[in-house]
């Protein structure tokens, strides 16, 4: 089934292609908006606004995916609503018409009439694109596909994800942009993913150092991202055991893509303000390169000697009792990792150091 995992990076470089789009025209972006229905708002943020590219990618992918793979589009979740209320109170429901010229149309009424944004986002999302890894070419693996589901930007744990960045370097002289894709295979013992060929490119050309064996690697310095919003106690406790190696940052996507590329080790996060399609592609991206992603609150609670697994997300529950967009909540919050032994070590470290500030506090 390594197929599905081919489609969906052919979709997501799709996707990046409506971001690259949208970015390249910025009167276009600044028509893009639309604020979210009560229901829907992220509690984190006084105003939250979910844009028409959003909608785009999901119903790009729902569509390729659907042609692709017949039955699968009604396991295909994702945060956007894909209902529309332009300035003359029309609702419009955002699909992919049969035709570029259809879509442009139906964009059109989104965007007030605005025809030369709606014909440049509907060329774009028609537009074909290949995208191949000679690394998935020699995969032979069947998934049953009742027994999957997609999260737009899994069922159970997270069996595949691809991670998509539209923009990462631009060319001077004509101002386009190009992006980078991540990729992670995880099911029945079989573990790939796209970082491979870098990591054995960097091991054999860089001269081991004493840090480099399992046994130093889990004593060394930790370094962690974190929201800017993260809580005083988990900022001043982290500050006893990763030192000044603490980064700040935005984007609960991007701060998983740090662990995955390995810029640090540690991605925490203690409040209930991240989703489900925040978390999903890059846990299992990791759980590919022999990490994951863990509830924060259940692995502080469990005892370190108790033997039990760690917590690992999951996809398939609702939180019980929750409304809108917080049923898929991670509302234990969340720790993502690269490595089991080093979560462990610093796992200990955490909560011999929030001890004494919980009960200063």
């Amino acid at each position: 089934m390594s197929e599905i995992l081919q489609e969906l990076l052919r979709v997501s470089e799709k996707a990046a292609n409506i971001a690259r789009a949208c970015r390249q025209q910025e009167a276009l972006f600044q028509l893009l908006i639309e604020e979210k229905k009560e229901g829907e708002k992220n509690k984190k943020f006084t105003v939250d606004f979910k844009t028409l590219a959003d909608v785009l990618v999901q119903e790009v992918i729902k569509q390729n995916m659907e042609n692709k793979f017949p039955g699968l589009e009604k396991n295909i979740f994702g945060e956007e609503s894909n209902e529309f209320t332009n300035d003359l109170g029309e609702k419009i429901i955002i699909k992919l018409c049969s035709t570029e010229e259809e879509t442009a149309q139906l964009l059109s009424k989104v965007l007030n009439g605005n025809k030369s944004a709606s014909e440049a986002l509907a060329k774009v999302v028609h537009q074909d694109v290949t995208f191949a890894d000679a690394a998935l070419d020699s995969i032979v693996i069947n998934i049953p596909q009742d027994l999957m589901g997609i999260w737009v930007d899994p069922i159970g744990v997270p069996l595949m994800g691809v991670i998509n960045q539209p923009f990462v370097s631009q060319d001077l002289n004509t101002l386009s942009w190009k992006g980078q894709c991540y990729w992670g295979l995880s099911y029945m013992g079989t573990n790939i993913h796209s970082l491979e060929r870098a990591i054995s490119k960097r091991n054999g050309s860089e001269k081991r150092t004493e840090n480099s064996n399992p046994e130093s690697e889990s004593s060394s310095a930790f370094s962690a991202v974190i929201s800017t919003s993260e809580k005083e106690t988990i900022k001043a406790a982290l500050a006893r055991v990763c030192g000044e190696r603490i980064f700040p940052a935005a984007g609960a996507g991007y701060k998983s893509l740090c662990v995955v590329q390995g810029l640090v080790d540690i991605y925490i996060f203690s409040e209930d303000t991240t989703f489900k399609w925040d978390s999903c592609a890059a846990h299992a991206i990791l759980r590919a390169m022999g990490g994951g992603i863990v509830d924060m609150k259940e692995c502080l609670e469990r005892h370190p000697d108790s033997g039990l697994d760690l917590p690992q997300l999951l996809y398939h529950l609702e939180n019980e009792g929750a409304t809108g967009v917080d049923r898929w909540a991670n509302k234990g919050g969340l720790i993502a990792y690269r490595s089991r032994k080093r979560l462990e070590t610093f796992l200990s470290l955490l909560v011999q150091n929030l001890a004494p500030l919980e009960t200063q506090a």
